[in-house]
C-alpha cells in the first residue's frame, strides 16, 4: 500500500519543482524594480502565478494584492514586501536592474518570489486535503516608505479574522541555509524628526544684539539625544541620530533660519508612544534661553517588531524541518524600521532573517546597490513559510 504523504513532504516536494522557475521569477523581478506604489508590474506577475495554483485573489487599490486559499477554520497570513528603492544597481549580473537609479537594494525581490513559492506549496497541500483551515497571503506595496503599506492592508480588512502572521527578511551577513530568529523585540521604532529655528538673524560680533540662532540648533543637536535618553525608560534603546544640519551661508552672519533632521528609534512600543508628545517639550525647554523660535516635525514611522514566543517556536520548527536543527540561529536586535511591525501590533506572528550569503563570500549591507545574494534562499524561504503556516493551522489552541 503506498505511502501517503504529510503536508510537509508535500510542500518540499512542490518546492523542489518549481525551484529553477522561483529563480527566474526573482531575476524577472530584480531586473525590473518598481518603487513604492508603482509595483504595477510586479503585482501582475504574482497574480498570474497563484491564479494557477488555486488562490483567490483579490486586487488591492493602488497595488500589491491579498490571496486566500482554503474554505473554512483558522487563518494564518504569510506576508512578502514587493517595492524596490530608488538605489542604483552597481552589479553585473545579466539580470541586474534595468531601470536607472531602481533597484532591489533590500531583497524584496527574494521575499516576493520565495512567498510564491509558498503560495505554489500550499497549493498543493489545499488540493490533497491537508490544509486544516485557510492561509491568506499578504504581498503588500510599500514596505519602503513611512509609515509603511502595512497600514494600507490592515484599513482594508487583511488581517480580518488572522490568528498568526509570519514573514521573513533577507539578512545579507547571515549563510545561506541560517534562519535568524529572537523572541520579542527584533528591530525598532522609526520616526523621522525635522526641526526648524527662526530668528532675526544679524552679525557674528554682536549675538547679544540678535538671537544665535547657529548655537542654539547646535544646543538642540547634541542635548535632545541626551535629555530623551533619560526622560524615556533607558531599556528601550533610544537612539535620536541627525542625518540634516542647515543654517548659514557665510562665516560673519548668525543665520535667521536653520534645520535640522534626522530619525528617532527604540525598541520598546510604550517608549515610541511617549516620544512623539515629549520631543517638541524638550526641544522648547533647549532653545528657550536663545530666544529663538522652534517649529517641530515629528512624523511617526514603524512601531517595533515584537516577536510572539509561540510564534517564535512555530516558526523555528519550520526552520528545523527545512534547513535542520544547525539552521535556526539566534539574530541580533536592529534599530532599522520594518513595518511588519504594524501587523503584530495587531495579532501574534514573528519575522525572522533569512540568510542570503554564500558561505565564504563577501558581506553586503541592505540598501546598497551592490547587494548580491545566494539565490538558494528562495526556496529556503517558500518551504519555511509554507510550513510556519501549515504548523500553526495544526497547533492546538484555545479558539
Amino acid at each position: 500500500m503506498p505511502e501517503v504523504p504529510d503536508a510537509g513532504a508535500v510542500v518540499d516536494a512542490a518546492v523542489e519543482e518549481c525551484a529553477g522557475e522561483l529563480i527566474a521569477l526573482r531575476r524577472d523581478l530584480h531586473a525590473h524594480p518598481e518603487l513604492s506604489w508603482r509595483e504595477i508590474r510586479t503585482t501582475a506577475l504574482v497574480e498570474s502565478w497563484l491564479g494557477r495554483h488555486g488562490w483567490r485573489v483579490t486586487q488591492l487599490p493602488r497595488t500589491g494584492l491579498v490571496a486566500e486559499i482554503g474554505e473554512t477554520g483558522p487563518v494564518v497570513a504569510l506576508r512578502a514586501d514587493l517595492d524596490a528603492l530608488p538605489v542604483p544597481d552597481l552589479t553585473d549580473d545579466p539580470w541586474s536592474s534595468t531601470v536607472e537609479g531602481v533597484t532591489h537594494a533590500c531583497g524584496h525581490d527574494v521575499h516576493t518570489a520565495a512567498l510564491v513559492g509558498a503560495a505554489v506549496a500550499l497549493g498543493s497541500v489545499h488540493d490533497r486535503g491537508l490544509l486544516p483551515g485557510r492561509v491568506r497571503l499578504l504581498f503588500q506595496p510599500a514596505e519602503e516608505v513611512m509609515p509603511g503599506g502595512a497600514l494600507s492592508l490592515i484599513e482594508q480588512g487583511a488581517l480580518a479574522d488572522v490568528e498568526r502572521i509570519f514573514g521573513l527578511h533577507c539578512d545579507p551577513s547571515l549563510d545561506v541555509g541560517k534562519v535568524g530568529l529572537r523572541e520579542g523585540p527584533m528591530t525598532g521604532a522609526a520616526d523621522h524628526l525635522e526641526v526648524t529655528l527662526s530668528g532675526s538673524g544679524g552679525h557674528t560680533s554682536r549675538p547679544h544684539l540678535t538671537e544665535d540662532l547657529t548655537y542654539a540648533l547646535a544646543k538642540v543637536v547634541t542635548e535632545l539625544p541626551a535629555i530623551l535618553s533619560r526622560r524615556l525608560d533607558p531599556r528601550a534603546g533610544v537612539s535620536v541620530v541627525w542625518g540634516i544640519v542647515e543654517a548659514g551661508s557665510a562665516h560673519n552672519v548668525i543665520p535667521a533660519t536653520g534645520r535640522i533632521g534626522g530619525t528617532v528609534r527604540m525598541l520598546d512600543a510604550v517608549a515610541w508612544s511617549e516620544a512623539e508628545k515629549l520631543v517638541p517639550v524638550l526641544v522648547e525647554q533647549i532653545v528657550a534661553p536663545y530666544g529663538v523660535v522652534a517649529q517641530v516635525d515629528y512624523q511617526r514611522g514603524v512601531p517595533p517588531v515584537v516577536n510572539d514566543v509561540e510564534s517564535i517556536v512555530l516558526l523555528g520548527h519550520a526552520v528545523e524541518r527545512v534547513v535542520g536543527t544547525r539552521g535556526h540561529v539566534p539574530t541580533q536586535q536592529s534599530l532599522g524600521g520594518e513595518d511588519f511591525g504594524w501587523y503584530l501590533d495587531r495579532v501574534a506572528g514573528a519575522m525572522g532573517r533569512l540568510g542570503t550569503r554564500t558561505p565564504g563570500g563577501p558581506v553586503y549591507d541592505l540598501h546598497q546597490g551592490n547587494l548580491q545574494v545566494d539565490e538558494r534562499a528562495v526556496a529556503i524561504g517558500a518551504k519555511v513559510l509554507a510550513h510556519a503556516g501549515v504548523a500553526a493551522l495544526a497547533r492546538p489552541a484555545d479558539r
